[in-house]
């Protein structure tokens, strides 16, 4: 990938508890470009993909889907219930809008999409029909329906401990186009907006934004967030002037700090992107990481005007386990699929190889006797005497 965040300067970030935030600043604001919230009443969305398939961005407490009666507006009912088939009275419910697409088109300049909702359904969407090529260990249900159902557990800024607090009392600085959100001095999500008006608007919307687990447990544990504030060492300073130089100095060195070290894994070289929409020169893209193990993984999305200089940014940090089913998916593709081949690879036997995908949660993608064997195999291992 080659997204920078070009045109963006760093500011001096503002530390609660274990939360820090980094301030972007922008000289000018993106021309062209503006952003806006438009808050549904209606806590449910379902959104058609396109491709015949619908992604459901919050799903309540309730496993009845019904029509109301009436306008035929789509509902989900409160809680599970069990009725006759011409039961008359129906249960209660709460409404669902509705969305044709993740991203559309909602006017000759406006474009409408779900922050957060391309990048995460890029992830849940890696390699989903699963094998390509039918190999003997595959199980029926993995031809036949490959990686579906899949599905992700992700916290809301508001469970994040001290985001809300950080949020609402730190100063907007003044043309701050963004922000970079640390928890316990890991990188948990990056926001940029074309205008600082955008940012003002939206700047308390990151509490409804997604958090992985990693960040999630960052802020349980309220390891408050390293002092990485550098004195100012009065020799030589006489004079305002000296003193003001000095403080330049020591800022120019922060932003450097923050932007090689801290925020340096932010883009993977080796990671993908997809261009989803495209409007009067500016276009929405989403990016998947590489999947390296041991390192950070963000997923996101951006929108980039002609120049590549990114306008909008939203990423999602992902959490360990999350990243080594994105390896696994990836290294299993790579090599068509083939057990012997990927564990060759990897540098594992094949029954390592097999539970470990059982453990990541894709067991039931072998069938049952092939697994069963690996299983047999790996006890029989651990079971035998050195040598």
């Amino acid at each position: 990938m080659t997204f920078a965040l070009e045109g963006l300067e760093t500011r001096p970030a503002q530390v609660w508890g274990s939360v820090r935030l980094v301030p972007l600043v922008r000289d000018e604001p993106v021309p062209h470009l503006r952003l806006h919230r438009k808050a549904y009443e209606e806590p449910v969305s379902v959104v058609d993909v396109g491709d015949g398939s619908a992604y459901v961005s919050f799903v309540p407490h309730a496993f009845v889907a019904t029509w109301a009666d009436g306008d035929q507006a789509p509902a989900a009912s409160y809680g599970t219930r069990l009725l006759e088939r011409d039961t008359a009275a129906a249960p209660p419910r709460m409404p669902v809008r509705l969305t044709r697409r993740m991203a559309r088109k909602a006017g000759k300049d406006r474009l409408r999409f779900l922050p957060l909702h391309l990048a995460v359904e890029g992830y849940l969407a890696l390699h989903f029909g699963g094998p390509e090529i039918v190999w003997e260990e595959w199980s029926r249900r993995a031809v036949a329906r490959g990686l579906s159902p899949r599905c992700e557990e992700s916290y809301l800024g508001l469970h994040v401990r001290g985001l809300g607090d950080a949020l609402r009392i730190f100063e907007i600085h003044p043309g701050q186009c963004g922000v970079l959100v640390y928890v316990a001095d890991a990188l948990a999500s990056a926001f940029v907006t074309p205008h600082p008006d955008d940012y003002r608007a939206l700047h308390a919307t990151l509490v409804e934004d997604l958090f992985g687990e990693l960040i999630y447990n960052y802020g349980l544990l309220g390891v408050p967030a390293g002092d990485l504030s550098a004195g100012i060492d009065g020799a030589g300073i006489a004079s305002l002037h000296d003193l003001r130089a000095a403080a330049s100095r020591r800022r120019d060195e922060w932003a450097a700090f923050h932007d090689e070290v801290m925020a340096g894994d932010l883009f993977d070289e080796d990671g993908t992107s997809q261009r989803v929409q495209r409007l009067h020169g500016f276009e929405l893209s989403r990016f998947l990481p590489s999947f390296g193990l041991r390192k950070e993984n963000h997923i996101g999305e951006t929108i980039t005007g002609e120049d590549g200089r990114v306008a909008y940014l939203k990423t999602y940090r992902l959490s360990d386990s999350q990243v080594r089913r994105g390896h696994l998916l990836t290294r299993l593709a790579a090599h068509a699929w083939r057990l012997d081949a990927t564990a060759a690879a990897l540098g594992i036997g094949e029954a390592a190889l097999a539970l470990r995908l059982e453990r990541a949660g894709f067991g039931h993608l072998l069938r049952q006797d092939v697994l069963d064997h690996y299983r047999a195999q790996a006890r029989r291992a651990r079971l035998s005497p050195l040598s």
